[in-house]
């Protein structure tokens, strides 16, 4: 694989915008392309606001932002493939879009660029049917928000050569995140543990065991504070072993094991209700709720992050 100097982000919605920033703050050109201008124009905002916040947090000084802004071009050319090392594809989670774009954007680069999709859950290997080289592309799962969440899941598909995830991973490393190589699966690793929690408590919320607001307090004050500094696997090692398997030995059978999305979850998606991104979702986020509860979320990450990793 080549030196890594140029990067394209393809894609200019939450997830590439702060995955551009964060390539740039570690000294790398960035190219945010997109087809949409106005999406150009929003992804803009969205980085100087995450800039704000790292200001504020003392994460970055204000000369370091602004030499970050400098890097980082926005375009909707596709010319900007041609001097690509690195494509990271951050598009819409529909397998024919992804198809359309590598099919094209595989045959712009050059042909020892590296190549990667952001994709949350689709098939690595079924993407790269269409990618001109696919030995080189892989997956480069970044959790929201990319700029403040350390995990990177790489993804090694059935024609990802070796040299080419441990270039990813290689990547993740270069931007100080924690990268973990998982096999193709659906889900990957991390979405099949949070999807798995999300149904039972939904379960919970359904059967009356409890409100929404106290599994959330479960969650934030109990495993979350737990799991933010322990894996599953210490955490039962630290408890015993024989603790948890007594305990998995009558709760196991009792606890969700619904096929399709149910409850709440299913309720609020029929209603149209998406969460922060329109408004109403759990919970309102109407009149300026939705901006405070991003900002109260990046604050509070980038001060675990803090506590963690200082």
């Amino acid at each position: 694989m080549k030196e890594i100097k140029n990067i394209v982000i393809a894609g200019a919605g939450t997830m590439g915008s702060s995955m551009g920033q964060t390539f740039a703050k570690y000294g790398y050109d960035v190219v945010l392309y997109d087809v949409f201008p106005a999406a150009l124009e929003k992804a803009e905002k969205l980085i100087r606001l995450n800039q704000e916040t790292e200001v504020s947090q003392g994460v970055v000084t204000q000369e370091e932002s602004e030499a970050l802004l400098k890097r980082i071009i926005y375009t909707d050319a596709k010319d900007c493939f041609g001097t690509a090392d690195f494509v990271v594809e951050a598009i819409l989670e529909k397998l024919e879009v992804k198809h359309t774009f590598w099919e094209e954007a595989s045959r712009l680069v050059p042909r020892d660029a590296l190549l990667a999709s952001n994709t949350s859950g689709l098939s690595i290997s079924r993407i790269a049917e269409v990618i001109e080289g696919p030995e080189r592309f892989g997956g480069m799962h970044w959790i929201n928000p990319p700029h403040l969440i350390p995990l990177i899941e790489v993804i090694q598909g059935k024609e990802t050569s070796d040299e080419a995830a441990e270039a990813i991973r290689d990547m993740a490393l270069a931007v100080d995140k924690k990268p973990v190589i998982v096999q193709d699966a659906p889900g990957f690793a991390l979405n099949r543990i949070q999807l798995a929690v999300l149904r039972e408590c939904l379960h919970i919320v359904e059967e009356g065991i409890a409100a929404p607001e106290a599994v959330d307090d479960v969650m934030k004050y109990g495993l979350g504070m737990r799991y933010a500094c322990l894996g599953p696997f210490e955490v039962c090692d630290l408890g015993g072993l024989d603790i948890f398997y007594n305990i998995a030995s009558y709760l196991f059978e009792d606890l969700s094991d619904r096929k399709e999305p149910f409850g709440m979850l299913a309720d609020r998606f029929e209603k149209g209700q998406y969460g922060v991104k329109n408004g109403a979702g759990f919970y309102d986020y109407s009149d300026g709720k939705d901006a405070e509860k991003i900002r109260y979320r990046d604050q509070m990450f980038t001060k675990l992050a803090k506590c963690l990793f200082e």
